[in-house]
């Protein structure tokens, strides 16, 4: 069930059919992964090794979000509008 929705959120921010690893869907598969990690961390304080992992997305993200920015600016935008980023 969750796998379902989960191919439904990143099939817009697909390029081409097949595209599983454009820097777009990364962006996007991470930036669910961080909110979910971070619900979870609301209610588990103490959990230091997933707030490690949730510091290591966020890096990552913003990674990918700086090469987007540099060579493809127009997706760039579209990209942080879709996933509401930046306010």
């Amino acid at each position: 069930m969750a796998e379902s929705s989960e191919t439904l959120s990143f099939k817009e921010f697909q390029l081409h059919d097949k595209d599983t690893g454009s820097a777009d869907v990364q962006v996007a598969l991470l930036t669910r992964r961080i909110e979910h990690l971070t619900e979870h961390l609301k209610t588990n304080r103490k959990d230091h090794s997933s707030r490690r992992g949730l510091l290591k997305m966020v890096a990552q993200r913003r990674s990918l979000l700086d090469y987007l920015s540099k060579t493809e600016a127009d997706r760039y935008k579209k990209l942080i509008d879709k996933l509401n980023l930046r306010k």
